[in-house]
């Protein structure tokens, strides 16, 4: 298989052998890969300079099974300008993809939504809002969108004062007829996330642990690297892109 000229950006890489790289794209049109870029290391590659996290590129590729040759890659346009807190942030949405998305997958629509996450990191947005929205589309596309405009159980509208316990893989239930189950979140809350837009404090802190329980069940027990990263975002280093952030072998 030969692919030409495909938008895509490295989401995590590590040393490969003596001079190249293992890479984990997220790609336009065929999703995450793993690919080899022999040679990337050494200094004088013209594809040292291009793999970067949050750059945009034009790649191409060749080969079959799980890790064809990346070929060629070239900027598709300026990188973000992410750092500070809105790094960790950009680690952690390299790190859901990962996680979650399974090679040679397409999601176009989800490559948009990262491509806006990173642009609005990168103009300093409010980084919560971000992470939420990007979260609910991740979820949606992976097949496991989330309910949020009416009740489960009976089918009435959300309303926005009412306590609502929302039940994984099913959705929210008003609180009275949960029985406990659930995690519990206001319907202003719910109907703020549908809207994609997390402007309320209390919405905020609800919905980020609604999406923190519903992402743990696709997760696993394994932790997030970068969540660890973030915990210790004060520390007096520098930051550096860590290689083996979120990366995983398949």
């Amino acid at each position: 298989m030969r692919v030409s000229q495909e938008p895509a950006y490295v989401l995590h890489h590590h040393d490969y052998g003596e001079t190249s790289l293992l890479l984990e794209m997220f790609s336009r049109r065929h999703g995450r890969l793993g690919l080899i870029a022999k040679g990337a290391r050494r200094a004088r590659s013209p594809l040292r300079s291009a793999l970067i996290p949050f750059q945009p590129l034009v790649m191409s590729f060749s080969g079959r099974g799980d890790l064809p040759t990346l070929t060629a890659a070239e900027s598709a346009g300026p990188a973000p300008a992410i750092a500070g807190e809105a790094l960790f942030c950009g680690l952690y949405l390299n790190e859901l993809l990962v996680r979650l998305l399974h090679r040679h997958d397409p999601h176009e629509r989800l490559f948009e939504s990262y491509s806006e996450a990173l642009g609005r990191l990168g103009e300093g947005r409010d980084t919560e809002a971000v992470l939420r929205v990007f979260e609910k589309r991740l979820l949606e596309d992976i097949g496991f969108g989330l309910v949020l405009d009416h009740d489960v159980l009976d089918g009435a509208p959300l309303q926005p004062g009412q306590l609502y316990r929302y039940i994984p893989e099913r959705g929210p239930v008003a609180a009275h007829a949960a029985d406990g189950e659930g995690i519990a979140v206001h319907g202003a809350s719910l109907l703020t996330l549908a809207r994609e837009r997390l402007d309320d404090e209390v919405a905020r802190h609800e919905v980020k642990y609604l999406m923190r329980a519903l992402l743990a069940r696709h997760l696993g027990e394994r932790p997030l690297a970068s969540r660890g990263l973030f915990r210790q975002r004060r520390a007096p280093d520098a930051l550096e892109y860590p290689s083996n952030a979120g990366g995983k072998k398949e």
